[in-house]
């Protein structure tokens, strides 16, 4: 067995899960995603998407608004979904997002 592990990623019924799967094909664990860290994931990716802002962009315009962030700390707040409100505002304001329609979220 090598000692690293694959991560995959399946749809069950109930909720989207993160499993770890050894390389002989044994689930070693399972943490379910929370429905809301996805959708915060997703609504901020398809907003940066829609401003044509990519990582790097959006850490010298939030910088601009006091928040020091780098394009790594960005791409990790976003894939794990588990950023702050605070975040979340900020990069909105900082992409010039002037309507946030809840039923995109």
């Amino acid at each position: 067995m090598q000692l690293y592990a694959q991560i995959r990623l399946f749809r069950t019924w109930e909720r989207d899960s993160v499993n770890v799967i050894d390389d002989e094909g044994g689930r070693l664990s399972c943490r379910p995603l929370s429905s809301w860290e996805e959708r915060a994931k997703r609504f901020l990716k398809a907003e940066l998407t829609r401003a044509d802002v990519g990582y790097r962009e959006l850490a010298e315009r939030l910088k601009k608004h006091g928040l020091k962030e780098t394009e790594a700390s960005i791409a990790n707040k976003i894939s794990r979904g588990t950023f702050s409100a605070t975040f979340l505002l900020a990069s909105l304001i900082a992409i010039e997002a002037d309507t946030v329609r809840l039923e995109d979220i």
